[in-house]
């Protein structure tokens, strides 16, 4: 069934049943923070379209029907946005990874700084604040370091279908490193009765993880490897499997840089370094003040830690959870650097960063939802927001990095 939902009706427009695969002829508007462009059906139903242009008309089918709204894709532009362009890749609108493939990539950058200023405002209820221009990535294509390969029973390997649980079977990916990329033709087949296949590169090192151990399975490469190296900002990293590495390397070089420069380290302060993993940015930081105290709860992080904090006398790793470490630290925090999951934190986590009242924070987030969240809880309790700053860490895809300054209100 297709519905012409711009089509002028008398009187008021009637709620349609709508189902999967019906298909609606719908005028785009902006695009929303997951990705889809949002429309209106007639009835006043909200759809989220997904690879769709602001202002464009189109016919979108619909993926999946929900309580209060659609979820769609573009399945024919009827008049197209001059800012459209032909995607690069063979599998975009079947795959589920990337979202923006359709845009030029100067315009995903204006579309994630918009949608931070509109988080900001929505959830946060923040106005008023800078949001510079979103950093461009060193490389819009073939940056990621690392991919997570799914499988299927006949050994085939891919990523999962958009709006599915299926695998898409691909021979090439072009927002993987070529390190990666050019391994699939290796794998691809080799996938039988595993769940996964996960490879890491070290694009500075030249190091290779691949997993689990494929020696048994005729691939011309070396597999199982028990950690990888890589090295950023002239440092080097051990990483564990399970550990978390920012996935563009060189657009991490760029984001320590940003950081040390909001955090204006001074030889006497004292850097509380919050969910702060394998030691990434304690690492980094240490040699720019007098103490770090680097506070993590996972105990694989911590071993990685143990590697890459070695040689750093003044760097102090403690085990647990924030809202339980921050309160008992002997020593007071002058800064506070944050990196937490896409979570965000406890709200008793910034509470205690409240109280430990350090003159400065920056919280670097990947989710400007929880962000925002976090923000205004650090707003109300005595800190001026100078700046938010987005990145762009993940090129093609709706994921967007941000980095926000804090000060302690002088009020």
């Amino acid at each position: 069934m297709t519905l012409d939902t711009d089509a002028q009706q008398a009187g008021p427009a009637k709620r349609v049943r709508l189902r999967t695969g019906d298909q609606l002829r719908l005028t785009l508007g902006a695009i929303t923070n997951r990705g889809p462009a949002i429309a209106h059906t007639d009835a006043g139903q909200v759809v989220f379209v997904a690879y769709g242009v602001p202002g464009e008309e189109v016919v979108a089918e619909i993926d999946r029907v929900q309580k209060d709204q659609l979820m769609a894709h573009v399945v024919e532009v009827i008049t197209p946005s001059p800012d459209r362009v032909q995607p690069l890749c063979p599998y975009f609108g079947s795959c589920g990874g990337c979202n923006y493939q359709h845009l030029p990539y100067d315009r995903q950058l204006k579309v994630k700084r918009e949608i931070v200023v509109e988080t900001l405002q929505r959830i946060g209820r923040i106005t008023g604040v800078a949001v510079p221009p979103t950093i461009p990535s060193p490389s819009p294509w073939f940056y990621r370091n690392q991919a997570r390969f799914s499988t299927n029973r006949r050994g085939e390997i891919g990523f999962i279908r958009r709006a599915s649980n299926r695998l898409l079977r691909i021979e090439t990916c072009f927002i993987l490193d070529p390190v990666i990329r050019d391994l699939i033709p290796k794998l691809q087949g080799k996938g039988e009765g595993l769940h996964q296949i996960v490879v890491r590169a070290g694009i500075n090192t030249g190091d290779l993880m691949v997993l689990p151990d494929l020696s048994d399975r005729n691939v011309d490469l070396p597999t199982g490897q028990p950690a990888l190296t890589e090295a950023v900002a002239g440092r080097r990293f051990h990483i564990s499997p399970s550990a978390f590495f920012q996935v563009n390397t060189p657009q991490a070089e760029n984001m320590v840089r940003l950081v040390r420069e909001r955090l204006h380290l001074r030889p006497h302060d004292v850097l509380a370094d919050l969910y702060a993993g394998g030691g990434f940015f304690s690492a980094q930081f240490a040699p720019f003040c007098q103490q770090v105290v680097a506070i993590e709860v996972s105990q694989q992080a911590a071993e990685d830690a143990a590697l890459n904090l070695a040689g750093l006398k003044n760097v102090r790793y403690v085990m647990g959870a924030v809202e339980a470490v921050l309160p008992s630290l002997p020593e007071r925090p002058t800064r506070i650097l944050l990196d937490p999951s896409r979570q965000g934190c406890e709200p008793a986590a910034v509470d205690a960063m409240i109280a430990a009242a350090p003159e400065r924070i920056v919280y670097v987030s990947c989710d400007a939802a929880t962000l925002a969240r976090d923000l205004r809880r650090l707003i109300d309790g005595g800190y001026d927001l100078l700046e938010v700053q987005p990145l762009d860490m993940f090129p093609q895809t709706f994921h967007t990095e941000c980095i926000a300054t804090l000060t302690r209100s002088a009020a």
